[in-house]
C-alpha cells in the first residue's frame, strides 16, 4: 500500500547567515518534510549549529526566509513567533540539564512554565517522557548520577516535554561511545515511528547519519553555500559534488565502506 503524501514541515528559502560583515553561508534553500529525520552536515566550522539557531529563531538571518507549515516564521510578529517556538523541542550538544535538579524536575520545568497542569499531572507527564526514552525508574536521579548516554536521553525527554512538532538536536551523539551512540540512533528512529515526530539533527558522525537520516543538507565550507540536499546514502554514491562525496566517503578502505 502506498504511503500517504507527506507535507512540507519547514521550508528554508534563500537563507544567508552572517556575523556582522562575515558571511557564514549564503543562499541556502531546502525543505524538511513531515516525519523526516533531516541531518545538517558538513565539516568543522561550516555553520551547522548556526543554521539550527536560525531555524529555531535564536538568530535572525541576514537574508532569506524560514516557513513552518506554510507560514512565514521570519517575518511573524512576536506573539506568532512565540506560538511557533512552543512547537519546537530543542536539545543542545551538552544536553544542558540543570545539575541541581533531578531528571524528572528538569523535564517538569517547561511544563510548569508553559502549562496550567497541576503538580501531580506534571510529575506523571515527566515520568511518561522519561519512559519514552528508556529511563523509567530514573526520575529521582541527578544528571551526575547517570551515564552520558542517559543524560542525552533525558535531554531528548525534556525537549519532548511540550509535545513539539519538530525536535532539533545538536550533535546528540557527541562524546558517546559507539554502543551508546547506536542506542541513541535506535531511540530517534523509534520516536519518529511511534510519535510521528520530525527531527532536524546537527551531526558529522557518518555511522549515525547513514543509520537514521532520510534527508539532509551539506554545508560546503569552501564555497559557503549548500553543496547538496537529499538522502545521505544517495549523495554518498551519486552526488556530482566532490566535496560531498569526500565527506560522506570518509573511512572507506579497501574499496569497501565501513557504513551501511
Amino acid at each position: 500500500m502506498r504511503e500517504p503524501a507527506r507535507s512540507t514541515k519547514i521550508s528554508v528559502q534563500g537563507l544567508t547567515m552572517a556575523y556582522g560583515s562575515f558571511t557564514v553561508m549564503e543562499d541556502l534553500s531546502f525543505d524538511v518534510m513531515e516525519k523526516d529525520i533531516f541531518i545538517i552536515m558538513g565539516g568543522s566550522g561550516c555553520g551547522k549549529s548556526t543554521l539550527m539557531r536560525h531555524m529555531v529563531g535564536l538568530k535572525e538571518p541576514a537574508a532569506g526566509e524560514i516557513h513552518f507549515d506554510g507560514e512565514n516564521f521570519t517575518s511573524a510578529d512576536e506573539a506568532k513567533r512565540l506560538s511557533f517556538v512552543r512547537r519546537f523541542g530543542v536539545m543542545y550538544q551538552s544536553g544542558a540539564l540543570w545539575s541541581s535538579m533531578t531528571l524528572a524536575e528538569n523535564i517538569a520545568m517547561p511544563l510548569e512554565e508553559h502549562t496550567d497542569l497541576k503538580a501531580r499531572e506534571i510529575r506523571d507527564l515527566a515520568a511518561y517522557k522519561l519512559a519514552l526514552v528508556g529511563l523509567s525508574g530514573y526520575e529521582d536521579y541527578y544528571p551526575a548520577q547517570v551515564s552520558g548516554g542517559m543524560n542525552k536521553r533525558a535531554g531528548i525527554a525534556r525537549a519532548m516535554a511540550l509535545d513539539p512538532d519538530v525536535l532539533f538536536l545538536d550533535e546528540p551523539g557527541a562524546g558517546l561511545d559507539p554502543l551508546s551512540s547506536r542506542r541513541l540512533d535506535e531511540l530517534i528512529l523509534r520516536l519518529r515511528d511511534s510519535l510521528g515526530s520530525t527531527f532536524v539533527i546537527v551531526s558529522h558522525e557518518l555511522a549515525s547519519i547513514f543509520a537514521i537520516a532520510n534527508n539532509s543538507i551539506f554545508l560546503d565550507t569552501d564555497t559557503r553555500k549548500q553543496g547538496a540536499t537529499g538522502d545521505p546514502k544517495e549523495l554518498r554514491d551519486r552526488s556530482d559534488n566532490e566535496a560531498v562525496r569526500i565527506f560522506l566517503n570518509r573511512g572507506v578502505t579497501s574499496g569497501k565502506r565501513d557504513q551501511p
